[in-house]
């Protein structure tokens, strides 16, 4: 449980070591809901599963949200611990855990109150809108352990410790899957015990989190007190714009299944098939942009710019490597992919041909990936936020609608391939050319 200084060391043996636990953690948590689902779907039938994917929705955009705010986290902490300023860190971590914990209880209230009218603007089902509410409800009275447990897991890896939080996920995982099937069908709880299965899972893993923490002292923790102005100030700053960078982007999703829905059901199933993939096929990507994020912000924070450079060479070259080898298998093994999730036909050859279409431009996403994180490790949070719109509403959802519109069904990986391609060149030309590296992220509590 060894915090590690990236200031200093081998650049490349680091990177590989940081990013490792951190994208077996994104594994474990792409998991979590399919495990949700494989019980709910066995045990209570299509409509509970229907009830909890639309539930899920809502959850994911929370979620998204919190990861946004966890970005700002990063970079701010990372910052810190790179300037080597004990004193400054503890007070951070503090006001992190206020602000954190208030927009929790001000999300969870507000969701568990409005849950019916989130559900029927998203037009669900009358016949699963009763079991829907409840597993809304339930999961929203328990937000605070899903932004507790993130929190942690986002101040180990500020700190350099990126395995610690392989354990709070793998608990919660290995939790949830005993425990639905036992609240669900032992106890008879039908979909309330899904969803009492998965706070409870996420509780447990807040609670060991925390114990870790504070009995190894690996966070700064203190007992809560009133944040400093300059200290709200500057994560308002960071985290609204991060949150709502996750926001744009599943936005943006949202656009893009527009497009698909209106080919039919097949190609609705077939592209819901290869989204689950895609999810799989971006992890290194995700935790390799994570990682950048950490080690650069250490090195930002005192102006090891050369070191920067390396960082952001050695992660480009991972990154293409990964890609590159995921855009192979996919390839070559695209069908037998997409069957692992239908077995229509219709749906199978439209999911196949999508991944086939867009295997070898999964690498160009990456790059946005690195070039981002390292550009948000300074601090320049508005700016990504900026490159994020424009990757998704002025290029990827319109792109996808002008070949959809020009070649048909086939159109929309093409449009999307396209547009990963230019958005990776708008990141590379923003990390080239843009103001980032003037970036001062604690101006004004000096």
């Amino acid at each position: 449980m060894k915090q590690q200084d990236f200031t200093t060391g081998p650049i490349g043996k680091q990177l590989l070591a940081f990013s490792l636990p951190i994208l077996v953690t994104n594994l474990l948590q792409t998991s979590y809901q399919f495990v949700d689902s494989l019980w709910v779907g066995n045990l209570l039938g299509a409509n509970a599963l229907g009830a909890v994917a639309v539930s899920s929705t809502v959850i994911f955009t929370v979620l998204s949200f919190i990861i946004g705010v966890n970005n700002a986290t990063l970079t701010i902490l990372s910052q810190l611990k790179g300037k080597d300023d004990d004193a400054s860190l503890r007070s951070f971590v503090n006001a992190f855990v206020v602000i954190l914990s208030g927009m929790a209880i001000a999300l969870g209230a507000a969701g568990f109150i409005f849950a019916i009218d989130i559900l029927q603007f998203l037009g669900t089902p009358p016949s699963m809108i009763a079991d829907a509410v409840r597993y809304l409800q339930i999961n929203f009275l328990g937000i605070l352990f899903l932004f507790g447990y993130n929190f942690i897991s986002t101040v180990f890896r500020a700190l350099g410790n990126s395995r610690t939080p392989v354990r709070f996920v793998l608990m919660a995982v290995i939790l949830n899957a005993v425990l639905d099937p036992l609240f669900i069908h032992v106890f008879d709880w039908g979909i309330d015990g899904a969803a009492y299965a998965t706070v409870t899972a996420q509780g447990t893993a807040f609670f060991y989190g925390l114990i870790v923490s504070i009995r190894y002292r690996q966070i700064p923790f203190t007992l809560p007190k009133l944040p400093k102005k300059e200290e709200v100030s500057i994560i308002l700053k960071q985290g609204i714009p991060s949150g709502m960078q996750m926001m744009v982007i599943s936005a943006g999703m949202a656009a893009i299944m527009s497009v698909v829905t209106s080919f039919g059901p097949d190609a609705v199933a077939g592209y819901g098939a290869a989204q689950r993939l895609d999810s799989i096929i971006m992890l290194p990507a995700h935790a390799l942009g994570t990682a950048v994020n950490s080690m650069a912000g250490q090195n930002i924070a005192i102006k090891q710019w050369d070191r920067v450079k390396k960082i952001t060479t050695y992660a480009l070259l991972l990154n293409l490597a990964a890609m590159l080898l995921a855009a192979v298998i996919i390839f070559l093994f695209a069908k037998w992919g997409i069957r692992m999730f239908i077995s229509d036909e219709g749906a199978v050859a439209f999911g196949t041909e999508y991944v086939k279409i867009i295997a070898f431009f999964y690498p160009f996403l990456g790059l946005n990936f690195v070039w981002n994180g390292v550009v948000r490790a300074a601090g320049a949070m508005f700016q990504v936020l900026l490159l994020n719109i424009a990757s998704f509403w002025v290029l990827r959802f319109p792109l996808t609608a002008l070949f959809a519109k020009w070649l048909g069904e086939k159109g929309i990986g093409v449009g999307i391939a396209s547009s990963f391609v230019i958005s990776s060149l708008l990141a590379y030309a923003y990390y080239r050319f843009g103001k980032w590296r003037e970036k001062e992220l604690f101006k004004e509590q000096a």
